[in-house]
C-alpha cells in the first residue's frame, strides 16, 4: 500500500499541474476588474508575522506577498518559470552571468516605473547583516553575497548592477541551474527604497506605504481580523486578473475557520480540525493535494540533553509515525524516514532523490517495535536507562492547526516507550516563530516546504551560516558538501554531495522527521481556477466564483 501511495504522490507532482477546478463561462463579470469583478474570501491562517518580502519566512506571509509583488520571473499554474517583470533575459555561455531586461510597462502600484535599481536595493537590503533576513542565504548564489552578509565586504561589491533603468546585470558565484526559479521567490522581489527607508519597521503594515508591483495592492489591514487586497490597475497584466479583491480572513482557530466555511463566510480554509476530516471527505468539501515538504521536530543541540546524538536518535525512533498519520493527521501523508521528501528530482526525475537515498530508519508501523528496542538501548547508552535521570524538557508548538494533538501523541509515546516526561507549551504563531528562530526552546515543532524543486532547498538550511538553522547544529564537513553541490556544474556530482550531506544530517539527528506533507483544506466547489502550488503558495489572482 505504501508504495502505491508514494507512486501516486510522485505522479501527481511530476506529471501534472495542481490546478484546482476548471473555469467555464458561467460568470463573465469575473474578469471585469473593480467594475463588476468578484471578491475572493479565504483564510490561510492567523495574523502573519510579516508581509515584508525581505523578512518573511513563512508560507502564509508569502502567499500574501506574491499577490502584491512580482519578481523578475514568476511561476505559472504548472510551476514552470515564466516571464515576470523581466520581459526577456540573456545568460552567458558558462551560466554565471544573467542580463535581465525589465518590461517598459512594469509599474509600481502608485504608477511609478519599476527600475533595475529597485532590485539592486532590495537584494542589498536582504544581505545587509543589520536587516537580519533569515532568507539572506538565498542570495549567496550571487557574487560576494555571502561575504556581504557576513560583514566582510561592502554591499556595493554585490554582483548585481543596474546598467540603466531597465537593464539588470547579475553575476553568480557559479552556474546555478535553478537561479531563475529563485528570482520568482519573495526574498528576491524588488522594493521601493523611498517607501522602505522612511519606515523600515512599519512600511509593510500600512496601505499607504506598502507599495508593490504585483497584481494586487494592500487596501486595509484590521489586525487579527482581516487583510484585504484590491486589484492593482497599474499592473502590466491587469486585464488578466480576475478578482476585484481578495480578503484574507485572519483566523487562528481551526474550528472557527471551519464554522466560517460552513456558514458560507469564506470560500477556502487552509487549516481544519483533523477530527473533522472523515466527515468532510464524505461531504466532498475536502481537498488533499501533494506538497514538497516535511513535518518534523527540531532539537536545540546547544542545550542538554539534546547535545547527545544518542538522545536525539532515541527520541526519533520512539515515535510511531504511521499512528500519527492514521489517527491524527489523516491526510494521506507518508511516514518520513529522511528529510528530503519524495518527488524531488535526483540526477533524473525518476528515480527521485528520496528513492535513490532510501530511508535512514524504517518508519513503518511494522518496524515500530524494533525501533522502540533500539531507542531504549540508545537512551541507556546515553546515561538514561528507562528514562532515569532524564530531565523534564519542554516541547514548543504553535497553537494554530492540529499541532497540539500530534505533540500529545509524541508526549505519550516518549513517556510509554522511554520513561521520559515532556512538558508541552503552546504559543501563538508570531510568538512561536521568534521563539524558534532565537533558540529559546529545547524541542520545537517545525515544518518545511521547498522554495524550489531541488534537494538543495531542504539541505542548505542546515548549514552553519543559514538563518533557517534553528537547531544550531554545525558541521564543517556538511558545509563543504553543500558548497560542493552549489558550485558544481556536474549534476551527478551535485547529487552525490547532497546525498552525503543528508547522510551527515540524519546521522547526527538534529531533527526528527515525522511525515511528508500533503495539503489538506476545504474549498467551495464554486471557487474555480485558483492554483495550489506543491511549494505551499496559493494563487488567487486568476480565481473566479462560478455559482
Amino acid at each position: 500500500m505504501a508504495k502505491k501511495v508514494i507512486a501516486l504522490f510522485m505522479a501527481m507532482i511530476l506529471l501534472a499541474g495542481v490546478m484546482a477546478g476548471c473555469g467555464n463561462t458561467k460568470n463573465q463579470s469575473a474578469g471585469d476588474g473593480n467594475k463588476g469583478g468578484q471578491e475572493i474570501v479565504v483564510t490561510i491562517g492567523s495574523e502573519p508575522k510579516t508581509i515584508d518580502p525581505t523578512l518573511n519566512n513563512a508560507v502564509d506571509g508569502a502567499t500574501m506577498i506574491i499577490h502584491a509583488f512580482e519578481g523578475l520571473t514568476k511561476l505559472d499554474e504548472n510551476g514552470q518559470v515564466v516571464k515576470g517583470v523581466a520581459e526577456k533575459w540573456d545568460m552567458s555561455e558558462d551560466g554565471t552571468k544573467f542580463t535581465f531586461y525589465i518590461r517598459e510597462d512594469a509599474k509600481w502600484s502608485d504608477g511609478q516605473p519599476v527600475k533595475a535599481q529597485d532590485f539592486v536595493y532590495s537584494w542589498r537590503r536582504a544581505l545587509d547583516p543589520a536587516t537580519g533576513a533569515e532568507y539572506a542565504y538565498q542570495l549567496y548564489y550571487i557574487k560576494n553575497g555571502q561575504a556581504i552578509n557576513e560583514g566582510k565586504m561592502p554591499a556595493e561589491e554585490l554582483g548585481v548592477v543596474a546598467k540603466d533603468d531597465k537593464t539588470l546585470e547579475v553575476t553568480l558565484e557559479s552556474a546555478t541551474s535553478y537561479f531563475l526559479e529563485l528570482t520568482a521567490f519573495p526574498t528576491l522581489f524588488p522594493l521601493r527604497e523611498d517607501a522602505v527607508s522612511k519606515d523600515p519597521d512599519g512600511w509593510a503594515t500600512k496601505p499607504e506605504t506598502y507599495i508593490g508591483n504585483g497584481p494586487f495592492v494592500l487596501a486595509s489591514w484590521e489586525h487579527d481580523s482581516e487583510i484585504v487586497f484590491k486589484k492593482n490597475e497599474n499592473y502590466y497584466a491587469a486585464d488578466t486578473i480576475k478578482p476585484s479583491s481578495i480578503k484574507f480572513m485572519l483566523i487562528a482557530d481551526d474550528n472557527a475557520a471551519l464554522a466560517a466555511y460552513r456558514n458560507d463566510e469564506i470560500m477556502l480554509a487552509d487549516s481544519i480540525p483533523t477530527e473533522e476530516i472523515p466527515a468532510l471527505q464524505q461531504s466532498g468539501d475536502i481537498k488533499i493535494d501533494p506538497q514538497l515538504g516535511t513535518y518534523f521536530y527540531v532539537l536545540n543541540v546547544e542545550k542538554a540533553p539534546f547535545d547527545n546524538v544518542k538522545v536525539r536518535k532515541a527520541l526519533s525512533l520512539a515515535i510511531d509515525r504511521q499512528y500519527i498519520i492514521d489517527n491524527i493527521a489523516q491526510g494521506n501523508q507518508i511516514p518520513a524516514g529522511a528529510f528530503v521528501p519524495f518527488a524531488v528530482p535526483d540526477v533524473e526525475a525518476n528515480p527521485d532523490f528520496r528513492t535513490v537515498g532510501k530511508d535512514y530508519y524504517d518508519p513503518s508501523a511494522e518496524a515500530y517495535e524494533n525501533n522502540i528496542k533500539e531507542a531504549q538501548k540508545l537512551l541507556a547508552e546515553a546515561g538514561y536507562p528507562n528514562g532515569e535521570g532524564f530531565p523534564q524538557v519542554e516541547l514548543a508548538y504553535n497553537t494554530e492547526g492540529g499541532h497540539l494533538a500530534i505533540a500529545e501523541a509524541v508526549q505519550e509515546m516518549w513517556k510509554k516507550n522511554l520513561g521520559i516526561s515532556i512538558k508541552l507549551t503552546g504559543q501563538e504563531w508570531k510568538v512561536f516563530q521568534d521563539t524558534r528562530q532565537t533558540g529559546n526552546y529545547q524541542i520545537a515543532r517545525h515544518g518545511w516546504l521547498g522554495d524550489y524543486n531541488d534537494p538543495m532547498t531542504f539541505l542548505d538550511m542546515w548549514t552553519s551560516y543559514s538563518g533557517q538553522n534553528d537547531a544550531r547544529w554545525k558541521n564543517a564537513d556538511y558545509d563543504k558538501l553543500i558548497e560542493t553541490a552549489k558550485v558544481s556544474g556536474d549534476r551527478a556530482e551535485r547529487m552525490k554531495a547532497m546525498h552525503q550531506a543528508e547522510d551527515l544530517l540524519m546521522g547526527e539527528a538534529p531533527i526528527i522527521p515525522v511525515y511528508y506533507y500533503t495539503d489538506v483544506y476545504v474549498v467551495k466547489d464554486y471557487l474555480k481556477n485558483y492554483y495550489n502550488s506543491p511549494l505551499g503558495f496559493k494563487y488567487f489572482m486568476y480565481a473566479t466564483v462560478e455559482k
